[in-house]
């Protein structure tokens, strides 16, 4: 196989979720298949987006919903995109403000509560920040608010932060609460000024998070490089799930100045399962964030990526419903994927679809999209 591209630019935001790209690097999985990965530390998720597009990257640590933003044309011009695989699942969460839980405010029931006890022409609009306006994160606290009866577009005012920022915009005062992948939860219940409202495997049980994404021109042209560095990802995302005495060494390594800047302490806990919300309960967690999960984790579903799309028409991101299937299929490069997973000798599903109960009671399996997309009572559908 000859590999077009030998040195490929990856890019990543300081997020534990980075952990698989960076790994491959550390560990030498890159050059086990014959290529170099040159790791690039960015500073927001629309810096990763603009250099995807300028091609300054090759591929990145993306946000699901980033990379079909952008296919679709939501915020920008659009660009034909490519998921190469799935990172990772679970682990980011919604952090409240120590003020509101002062106020009674710790989860969404009592934060719904206490918004409808304020309710008059004189009290404040509350904030909430998400990393990106089409990210994973934009969707987890939408579908979250509108699951305890309050409206992320009428309700609140949603702002856009970038992650490694959510902490100090807290302490500051500038918001009331954030959805982020960690550390930056974890690390706000650390400090003091926040608590876990709730995780997003508490929205979606081992929901789909951060993708490899790339431009569909550089996968065209690079497809021998792009399969080597998906094996080379997924070797990586195998090593860390294996024990936790890896996930351990892997806390170490991107805690580093390089890659996420922070404690191993604000890693560690929440990468072993272990989790305290910051108000009093602490808890084993059954779907904590996983990177391989024997290649479950990784494989790009189809039906992943069109749950994203339905949430886009849900709050009127689009203003009619594209063609859910054709455009997850043009996306997710399915043929690539598995012949890099047989690379690495990682099974892959049969399957392109798959069912699962959200936090609402919804059930969501790819089958028909349109009436999904139209079924919930909240949303800003034409």
């Amino acid at each position: 196989m000859q590999i077009e591209k030998t040195t490929v630019n990856i890019g990543f935001n300081p997020l534990t979720d980075c952990a698989p790209v960076v790994m491959a690097a550390m560990l030498g999985f890159d050059e086990k298949h014959g290529i170099r990965i040159a790791l690039s530390r960015e500073t927001s998720w629309a810096g990763v987006r603009d250099k995807l597009m300028t091609g300054e990257l090759d591929a990145a640590h993306a946000l699901y919903g980033l990379v079909y933003g952008t296919q679709l044309g939501i915020g920008a011009q659009p660009r034909d995109m490519a998921v190469l695989m799935n990172l990772n699942r679970n682990g980011q969460a919604i952090t409240l403000s120590r003020r509101l839980a002062e106020q009674g405010a710790t989860d969404g029931a009592s934060l719904a509560a206490l918004m409808a006890r304020n309710v008059d022409e004189n009290s404040r609009q509350y904030v909430f920040a998400q990393t990106f306006p089409t990210g994973t994160h934009a969707m987890w606290l939408y579908y979250w608010l509108a699951a305890h009866g309050i409206h992320p577009m009428k309700d609140v005012r949603a702002i856009t932060v970038p992650p490694s920022q959510m902490v100090y915009n807290l302490v500051e005062g500038h918001m009331d609460g954030f959805c982020a992948g960690d550390p930056w939860g974890h690390q706000a219940v650390l400090d003091g000024v926040g608590v876990t409202a709730t995780t997003s495997q508490q929205i979606w049980p081992d929901h789909p998070e951060k993708v490899l994404g790339a431009s569909l021109e550089f996968v065209r042209a690079h497809p021998n490089t792009c399969r080597a560095l998906v094996a080379a990802v997924l070797e990586a995302g195998r090593w860390i799930d294996a024990s936790d005495e890896n996930r351990r060494a892997t806390a170490e390594i991107i805690a580093a100045v390089p890659y996420i800047n922070t404690g191993k302490a604000a890693i560690l806990p929440r990468m072993l399962g272990r989790y305290d919300d910051g108000a009093g309960h602490a808890w084993r967690d059954e779907h904590p964030m996983c990177f391989h999960q024997d290649g479950q984790a990784n494989y790009p579903w189809l039906s992943d990526g069109m749950w994203f799309m339905t949430q886009f028409r849900r709050w009127g991101l689009l203003k009619a419903d594209p063609d859910y299937l054709a455009v997850a299929q043009s996306v997710t490069q399915l043929r690539l994927y598995r012949e890099a997973a047989e690379m690495a000798g990682v099974a892959v599903p049969s399957e392109v679809l798959r069912s699962s109960t959200l936090v609402d009671g919804h059930v969501w399996d790819g089958t028909d999209p349109e009436a999904y997309a139209a079924s919930f009572p909240v949303h800003m559908r034409n």
